[in-house]
């Protein structure tokens, strides 16, 4: 059985507390990515992800100047490298995870995406039966209409 340290990414975009809602959307807009773990030395504290810029930031009228710790997610689910596919797939589905913070000793040694389980190695299994819980649980909210 494989384990995430063989299939999560390890090169992860990071920001500090020191960073504020403007350069997250950068660094977001420049590495096209929507998820960006927030680090105080290598330990992580927080995550940000661009729906929490919109939310959090942009519709509550915040400025590009906002601390990312106004918009920042605190309780973070984790995983440690030592994690099997099986283990972070079942965990992605009954949370609704698209991305998981990989956490060894309080620091911060990679994250693990959806697709990771899909595309390296053989987990499309275990990929496609979280992805299909997570879609099923986005397409049971009430859908707006559009006319």
């Amino acid at each position: 059985m494989k384990t995430i340290k063989q299939i999560m990414s390890t090169d992860c975009v990071t920001a500090t507390l020191l960073d504020n809602v403007y350069e997250l959307a950068l660094k977001m807009k420049e590495n096209d990515i929507g998820f960006i773990p927030i680090v105080e030395g290598k330990k992580l504290v927080g995550v940000v992800t661009d729906r929490d810029l919109v939310v959090r930031g942009y519709a509550e009228k915040r400025q590009g100047s906002t601390a990312v710790a106004d918009v920042m997610s605190t309780d973070v689910d984790t995983i440690t490298s030592a994690t099997s596919a099986d283990e972070a797939a079942e965990l992605m589905a009954s949370k609704q995870i698209r991305r998981l913070p990989v956490v060894d000793g309080g620091e911060l040694v990679g994250v693990l995406a959806i697709g990771d389980l899909a595309v390296r190695e053989i987990f499309v299994d275990e990929a496609g039966a979280a992805l299909s819980a997570i879609s099923e649980q986005e397409g049971s909210a009430a859908s707006p209409t559009f006319h």
